[in-house]
């Protein structure tokens, strides 16, 4: 449907241009028309009893709300889902991944990669799960700017979305409210 109008728009603007004395051809380049949306969440709620603990899991709180950004993204056809290999990370991407049946593939924020990352991900619908410092690092570096700071280290419930389409970048930041039990 998009080519058609091309074509029409392209047709169109040859008919203007043909009515004057020097007609110039004006050839229409191929353009990817496709749009790259990426979701990007923080982990759910850890558990905080073990202090020295580097990788805890997520507390029962936090397991209801991976369970709800389930709920959430139900509806969005996600074609790939990725988390930090953390254990808070993947158990608040693995609700999401069994829903959807899509597998959780593992990335290093430290040294990823964006410009191959929005390669990699053309076209496709995207869950990112990270960490209160890489979520926003890893939005701005996709859209160009530093327009999100570090999040609260109390904040489990911003969902970010970036939309890439033709070399134009939309974001937004929403908080997704969660009455999950303790």
């Amino acid at each position: 449907m998009r080519q058609l109008k091309v074509v029409l728009i392209s047709l169109f603007l040859l008919s203007i241009v043909g009515c004057k004395e020097d007609p110039k051809v004006i050839v229409a380049e191929p353009v990817d028309t496709g749009v790259s949306t990426f979701y990007f969440i923080r982990h759910a709620e850890k558990d905080r009893s073990n202090s020295e603990n580097s990788d805890p899991e997520l507390t029962q709180r936090g397991l209801g709300r991976a369970m709800h950004w389930a709920e959430i993204l139900k509806d969005v056809e996600l074609d790939a889902i990725y988390s930090t290999d953390y254990n808070r990370t993947s158990m608040t991407a693995a609700p999401t991944s069994v829903k959807q049946d899509v597998d959780v593939e593992y990335y290093d924020p430290r040294i990823i990669d964006f410009e191959q990352f929005k390669v990699e991900n053309l076209n496709r619908t995207v869950l990112v799960v990270g960490h209160s410092n890489t979520t926003p690092d890893f939005v701005n570096n996709m859209i160009g700017e530093e327009k999100y700071p570090a999040m609260d280290d109390d904040d489990n419930g911003s969902l970010f979305v970036v939309q890439l389409a033709n070399g134009a970048v939309i974001s937004q930041r929403l908080h997704i409210s969660c009455n999950c039990p303790d």
